[in-house]
């Protein structure tokens, strides 16, 4: 297989969690490869599929170690959340920190859409102006700012990947619908956006292999509300649907971190994703959502009919 990074050498992966280890399976073989995680549990279980790993906690209060990096180091992605309060992205200052000198050929940095902040369901796209709200929207739009920085005083190519919602395989609402909680009514809720997991990991890869730099929106173009992604997640799970609650009863019933999400509404689009050659290969959240649960073991194919 052609190695999808732009040049040759290794690629890092750092924060390689979910989406990491998935987009590490896929470059797998095409070049020299490392993931970076924050426990010795994490890297054990990366080294068990075969992708190199190493610990590192980026979280420690003291100065980080320089990493002990590739010489032929080529490109950096970083998937790694910020941690912690305030509008700052420390953990991914340590980590520009700890790579010291290295100059890679590209950086790509996967952000979240809440930096466009709360648009009361107006269209945005990567023109549109930027205006975090939450502290965690916040955090990614100052990690944004870091990165760009840091490879313009390099010459680093940078690649920001502005990301709603992901979902896939063991990221589906099963529990919450086990548990019978309820939904936002369709007509209190905005347009949520949402991405499956292999379609942000071949974003990823295109992003390294492309000699494209700036910001890119990567959504499956699918938008519609948690509720109708939820019914849809129910129906094809054989689970019973959700009951509907208005935004005053939702206050009492649902989680402090879904009302902070169901607070803001955008409709996300993307001008440049042709640029990077991508295009979802999950545009249909259903087709996303059946593949989740086949490789969960479920056998969507008769649920909800």
């Amino acid at each position: 297989m052609e190695n999808p990074v732009e040049g040759k050498g290794a690629c890092l992966i750092a924060g390689c969690g979910y989406t990491g280890t998935r987009l590490a399976r896929r470059l797998l073989g095409t070049g020299p490869l490392l993931a970076l995680v924050r426990g010795a549990t994490s890297a054990a279980a990366l080294l068990g599929e075969g992708i190199p790993a190493a610990a590192m906690d980026l979280d420690r209060k003291a100065p980080p170690p320089l990493l002990d990096l590739p010489k032929d180091l080529a490109s950096v992605v970083y998937l790694a959340p910020p941690a912690g309060v305030g509008t700052e992205d420390l953990r991914l200052a340590r980590f520009l920190v700890a790579l010291g000198s290295a100059r890679p050929q590209a950086f790509v940095y996967v952000s979240t859409t809440g930096v466009y902040g709360d648009t009361r369901g107006a269209t945005v796209d990567e023109a549109s102006p930027v205006a975090p709200q939450e502290d965690r929207s916040k955090q990614r739009w100052d990690a944004e700012r870091r990165v760009v920085g840091w490879c313009g005083e390099r010459g680093v190519r940078s690649v920001i990947l502005r990301v709603p919602a992901i979902y896939g395989p063991h990221r589906l609402p099963l529990d919450r619908l086990r548990r019978g909680e309820p939904v936002l009514r369709d007509e209190d809720s905005g347009p949520g956006n949402r991405i499956h997991v292999d379609d942000l990991a071949a974003a990823c890869a295109a992003a390294l292999g492309r000699p494209v730099s700036g910001v890119f929106n990567v959504t499956d173009g699918a938008p519609e509300s948690m509720a109708a992604f939820t019914m849809r997640v129910a129906n094809l799970a054989g689970l019973p649907a959700p009951r509907r609650v208005s935004w005053a009863e939702a206050q009492s019933v649902l989680s402090p971190g879904i009302l902070s999400f169901l607070r803001e509404s955008r409709l996300v689009t993307s001008r440049r994703s042709l640029e990077l050659g991508w295009t979802p290969r999950y545009w249909n959240p259903e087709d996303g959502i059946r593949a989740s649960l086949v490789e969960m073991g479920w056998n969507p194919s008769s649920a909800g009919r």
